[in-house]
């Protein structure tokens, strides 16, 4: 039975959803939020759809929100997405759809992300979120990629400088916001 907080969820499974690893649900504690850096939904969608791996498959999140609210599933909770180094046996992937540092992700002088998350974003987020919890029993953190990917990287337009592989979803990423709306915390550390 749905929750109350159960957004409207659209089913667009990737090709190669078979391929992914299934994994039992009850090893889902973390939630990972991520910006596509991006221009558009249908840009996130055909960069998920590469194939990147031998296996057949690629990387993406499991959800993925448009800058309208619509959410739509990816991969089943119950398949292991390919968004994170070293959490995604544990972890859900949200993609916001966001340019983030798009189209200069590594280049010294674009290190900035200014594309504010909308509200209708924030919104279909939250209750995705609840739902997430009120349906994954061993659901307890969220984190920021960033948080996670902490990977310095040369610079694109200049080898001798470093810059942070990831840095999503961000600094206009309303953290405050979220976590008084969910019941989920930052993991400790």
């Amino acid at each position: 039975m749905p929750t109350p907080f159960a957004p409207a969820i659209v089913d667009a499974p990737l090709p190669y959803v078979a391929q992914l690893d299934p994994r039992p649900l009850a090893q889902v504690d973390l939630v990972v939020i991520h910006c596509t850096e991006l221009p558009d939904l249908a840009a996130a969608r055909e960069y998920g759809e590469r194939v990147l791996y031998d296996s057949g498959t690629g990387n993406s999140g499991h959800y993925y929100i448009d800058r309208d609210g619509t959410v739509l599933r990816y991969v089943p909770d119950d398949r292991i997405a390919h968004h994170v180094r070293g959490m995604n046996r544990r972890a859900i992937g949200i993609e916001l759809v966001n340019t983030g540092r798009f189209p200069h992700w590594l280049d010294s002088r674009h290190q900035a992300m200014d594309e504010p998350y909308t509200d209708a974003q924030i919104q279909a987020l939250v209750a995705l979120l609840n739902h997430l919890a009120d349906e994954l029993p061993a659901l307890r953190h969220i984190a920021g990629h960033e948080d996670l990917d902490r990977e310095q990287v040369p610079a694109s337009d200049d080898p001798s400088l470093l810059v942070q592989r990831k840095l999503d979803p961000g600094p206009r990423f309303p953290w405050e916001r979220v976590l008084a709306a969910v019941p989920l915390q930052r993991p400790p550390g």
